[in-house]
């Protein structure tokens, strides 16, 4: 497995403390609680270090989602692509369930439809996350498992978009029966090497 290692270029010294203090606010408060002045408090920065690395709570907040460790996981490389989907399934179901983790996630997605600033926030997440997991689809094509012509966004969207649809608009468990099942779905429509069109 590999870890997620891309980073943005420049940062702080106490950068993982005011990411976690970012995230720990948005968590309790919500986006509107979330100030730069709590910020500072909480991580025992200074503000004007804060507005030297980023202008706004949007940027620190993209920083923080994009950044973290706390949101980080490995992409996988089980040696095929229904392993590598079904661990990514089971990484986001884990992200979205986690004590330490859901809170973030369920504020951004709550907060974003009437924010267009804090969208773009989270549409930075997913481009990210999106970047980080190329590998799998990659991979996949290499050994022949998966057309050229696949759209990896797409698959993500499908597999992703299932999960927190389930979780979040449905309200129900993210089994491990529902987990591999969504993945067969989304795997048996893909077309492999030699059979893209």
């Amino acid at each position: 497995m590999t870890t997620p290692g891309r980073r943005s270029a420049g940062r702080p010294r106490q950068a993982e403390a005011i990411f976690e203090a970012t995230l720990d606010l948005l968590a309790a408060k919500g986006y509107d609680g979330l100030t730069m002045e709590a910020v500072a408090e909480r991580s025992g920065v200074n503000k004007t270090t804060l507005y030297r690395w980023w202008p706004a709570k949007d940027a620190l907040l993209a920083a923080a989602l994009i950044d973290s460790d706390v949101l980080a996981f490995p992409v996988p490389d089980t040696g095929s692509l229904r392993g590598d989907l079904m661990a990514l399934a089971q990484a986001i179901a884990g992200l979205l369930t986690a004590e330490a983790t859901a809170p973030i996630a369920i504020a951004v997605l709550a907060a974003a439809p009437a924010r267009p600033h804090l969208a773009a926030v989270g549409a930075s997440f997913f481009a990210d996350r999106l970047g980080r997991e190329q590998p799998v689809f990659q991979r996949a094509m290499a050994r022949g498992e998966l057309a050229a012509t696949c759209d990896p966004a797409a698959i993500m969207d499908l597999l992703a978009g299932a999960i927190w649809f389930r979780l979040l608009l449905r309200g129900e468990p993210l089994t491990p029966e529902y987990l591999s099942g969504a993945v067969d779905l989304v795997t048996d429509g893909l077309p492999a090497a030699g059979r893209a069109g």
